[in-house]
């Protein structure tokens, strides 16, 4: 990164575009992943019309938004964060504030199974199954979800429970679950945890990211994690 970052910073003070959105191009996979995925769930919640937006409007300001206001970034260690911000930004412009989800948050530990397997039949048709957008996923990329059962259960003690999720329900169910419950919570949180588990960034670069204070960021994250680990504990623990 402290190559690309000194390279970007010569091809801004030549002129050279072209040459520097060549190059931000390598850095911005994971940005993309983050893009499709906002997208993905404003529009299957009707915050967004169908067919009306892509990933790629939104890269394209981003290169638009990085080059004009590159002068922002003060060092190689600021770059990555820094277009999570300005990417998070041309977001939040255009989508609409989603609802919370009171219902299904403040009622997550009453779920009985057969709701949960309702839930995620609908899930699969509105939530994700026909979205025009999955496709871009594709050719992103990005490793395995496998941290989901150590994130939820970073400070928990029942392995055992852990190693039946595993073993029983397989790494597909667990990741299908995870982010059902996920689509579901509140779109603060959820950007929050998406941002530490997927994309590995700390409290304090995702609070700079996200424009929030340190503690709020801390408090998303823990709540995040408590609903999926209360939602594993209430669909699977019937499981033998």
């Amino acid at each position: 990164m402290a190559s690309t970052y000194s390279d970007l910073v010569q091809h801004k003070k030549m002129g050279e575009k072209k040459a520097f959105n060549e190059l931000l191009l390598k850095t911005l996979p994971q940005v993309k992943r983050y893009i499709v995925k906002r997208l993905n769930t404003a529009i299957s919640k009707g915050n967004l019309p169908r067919g009306k937006y892509r990933p790629a409007d939104f890269v394209d300001q981003l290169f638009i938004t990085a080059y004009d206001h590159f002068d922002e970034v003060k060092n190689e260690k600021d770059l990555y964060s820094w277009l999570f911000k300005k990417a998070d930004e041309l977001l939040n412009n255009t989508i609409v504030q989603e609802e919370f989800d009171e219902v299904f948050f403040q009622n997550i530990d009453d779920f009985s199974k057969p709701a949960w397997d309702a839930m995620e039949e609908k899930f699969s048709t509105d939530g994700d199954g026909d979205l025009v957008m999955m496709e871009e996923l594709d050719d992103i990329s990005y490793g395995k979800n496998n941290y989901i059962l150590n994130h939820v259960f970073v400070e928990d003690d029942n392995n055992e429970m852990i190693a039946k999720l595993d073993s029983e329900w397989g790494e597909k169910n667990i990741r299908k679950h995870a982010e059902m419950v996920l689509y579901h919570l509140p779109l603060p949180m959820r950007r929050v945890y998406e941002l530490a588990t997927e994309h590995h960034f700390n409290v304090e670069e995702i609070a700079e990211i996200l424009n929030q204070n340190l503690q709020e960021v801390k408090q998303l994250l823990e709540e995040a994690s408590k609903a999926l680990k209360t939602s594993f504990y209430t669909r699977y623990k019937g499981i033998n």
